[in-house]
């Protein structure tokens, strides 16, 4: 699996940034993950043909004790087996890590 992480966080940001994401409502059903929608702009061509039927299109963002992992694979929320999963393109990945990097930026947490 491809993936975005971060290591050595604190407990304290680790618990500032899982409530940062409850409060902008990318919780998922699973506790620990959040799901953060690739921007319509970014979606390849077969994404934005399956939008109706599979989006939104995310990915996954997995906290622990001391870590943060985001996944570069772009799942479907509605669906799990289509070929419009795939790993992120260039485009998908640039926006989705400079996202997390913003996150971190605006709460003030160093990496």
């Amino acid at each position: 699996m491809r993936s975005y992480m971060i290591e050595e966080l604190s407990p304290e940001s680790i618990e500032r940034i899982g409530k940062k994401l409850d409060d902008l409502r990318l919780t998922g059903a699973i506790e620990g993950i959040w799901w953060l929608p690739i921007a319509d702009e970014h979606l390849t061509d077969e994404q934005k043909e399956h939008a109706e039927s599979c989006g939104p299109h995310c990915v996954a963002i997995e906290m622990d004790d001391d870590h943060l992992k985001m996944e570069l694979l772009v799942r479907c929320r509605r669906v799990m087996r289509c070929s419009c999963i795939a790993y992120a393109t260039p485009e998908q990945r640039a926006f989705a890590i400079d996202w997390l990097d913003d996150l971190l930026k605006s709460l003030d947490i160093s990496v």
